[in-house]
């Protein structure tokens, strides 16, 4: 198996896009790889025909393990071919990853399927390219792949170009955020179709279901954080000033997500105590703020895309990253930087009308912030006036070993500063 990325160790097969005896080009796409957080295509290194399969789909294999054979000529297919080992039988999904099949010495001029992320072409010897996803849903809604038009890389086929084609609207995501501060939970219940079960979309109730890849990942980060000594401190910041600035720029395409990350890298380029993170050598502070924002999968899993250098990023160009980011985060197409370069993270629960938690600080990171709903509260002014606003209280997780408790508390009276008095300054 070809190395994804530096943190990846083993990869699952999910489709071969080229079968033995198929020729193959140098730079080619010959099959995806489903790694922790996303789906790649593996390219051929060279110009030939693809020998043998050793790992079909289905399989799990560490990186560096061979799992297909490659040829210069038709003419060594055979030789190869019998030479090659017994093909792993296809694991069952999200099963342990299977003990390697040992390998014989491949025929002098065939060489192991090497990695790249090129997308693969809509069409490949006849057969539909299409995100295994996409698959799914073009079978439970009888859509025929083969007259839907691909609008990810090089055609190929994503779960909305289905549902597009089936009149369905357009799913997303649900991100770990809110588009507004003040969302009941009433409304954010309505919004999930009532056949989606919550957490893992493809789970019964009954049934045991394996760890996806997604998920296995996201257990690993998580029982890493359980090590860290962390702590929490909470602000509760009045959002009036925030929600009207919102309203202004709403029609120009900029969301809460944007306005809150931008707030936060403002703020944390003020501080940056709280955006370094502890290393084996010892506190590391990073050149640049990336904000990375938690988003929950529908096939379940978390993933968090980020914003880079959020804090000198335009306000509209960060509004428009985002949309992006999130659009490719559901059909698993982003880069491995662009999920695991945050610096600090954001998680925001306002959409489910939370009105606090706590959030696990992500490993590699210094802290995380947690946003509840923004609600209406009746609060004491100085004079003793009564008054109605809109507050929302926010958590921040902070590794102790990098970050104290005067540190998380200056940088949260900072950002309830800039929220509360000058939110219109993050358009600037």
């Amino acid at each position: 198996m070809p190395a994804l990325s530096s943190t990846m160790t083993e990869g699952k097969i999910v489709e071969w896009l080229k079968q033995p005896g198929d020729k193959v080009g140098r730079g080619e796409s010959v099959l995806v790889v489903e790694s922790d957080k996303a789906d790649m295509d593996v390219e051929a290194f060279q110009d030939g025909y693809l020998a043998a399969v050793l790992m079909p789909a289905g399989s799990t294999a560490p990186v560096g393990e061979t799992i297909g054979l490659i040829v210069e000529t038709e003419a060594e297919i055979p030789d190869a071919q019998a030479k090659a080992p017994s093909a792993s039988p296809a694991a069952a999904p999200q099963a342990p990853a299977p003990t390697p099949a040992p390998t014989a010495a491949p025929a002098p001029t065939s060489e192991p399927v090497a990695a790249a992320a090129v997308p693969a072409p809509q069409v490949t010897n006849g057969r539909v390219v299409a995100s295994p996803r996409a698959k799914k849903l073009a079978s439970q809604m009888g859509v025929d792949l083969s007259t839907v038009r691909g609008s990810g890389p090089h055609g190929r086929i994503q779960a909305e170009d289905v549902e597009q084609a089936a009149g369905q609207p357009i799913s997303v995501p649900r991100v770990a955020e809110g588009t507004a501060p003040a969302v009941s939970s009433s409304a954010a219940l309505a919004a999930i179709p009532p056949s989606a079960p919550a957490g893992n979309s493809f789970g019964r109730p009954g049934d045991t279901v394996a760890f996806n890849t997604l998920q296995g990942a996201v257990n690993r980060n998580m029982e890493t954080s359980l090590a860290v000594p962390c702590f929490r401190v909470g602000y509760t910041i009045t959002t009036d000033k925030l929600d009207a600035f919102s309203k202004l720029v709403k029609p120009k395409g900029v969301t809460m997500t944007a306005l809150l990350a931008k707030a936060v890298a403002i703020t944390l380029a003020r501080h940056p105590q709280v955006n370094a993170a502890t290393t084996p050598a010892g506190m590391a502070y990073p050149a640049d703020v990336n904000v990375a924002i938690a988003v929950a999968m529908e096939d379940g899993g978390l993933i968090t895309p980020v914003l880079r250098n959020a804090d000198r990023t335009d306000l509209y160009e960060m509004s428009r990253q985002w949309k992006d980011l999130v659009k490719r985060s559901r059909s698993k197409q982003l880069q491995p930087e662009e999920y695991s370069s945050g610096t600090f993270t954001l998680s925001n629960l306002g959409m489910f009308g939370v009105d606090r938690f706590d959030a696990i600080l992500p490993p590699g990171t210094g802290a995380i912030l947690a946003v509840a709903a923004s609600r209406p509260t009746v609060v004491a002014g100085k004079d003793g006036s009564i008054a109605v606003k809109q507050q929302m209280q926010v958590n921040l997780t902070a590794d102790h070993r990098v970050i104290y408790g005067a540190d998380g508390a200056a940088f949260l009276k900072d950002l309830a500063e800039l929220i509360e008095h000058r939110p219109e300054s993050l358009a600037l």
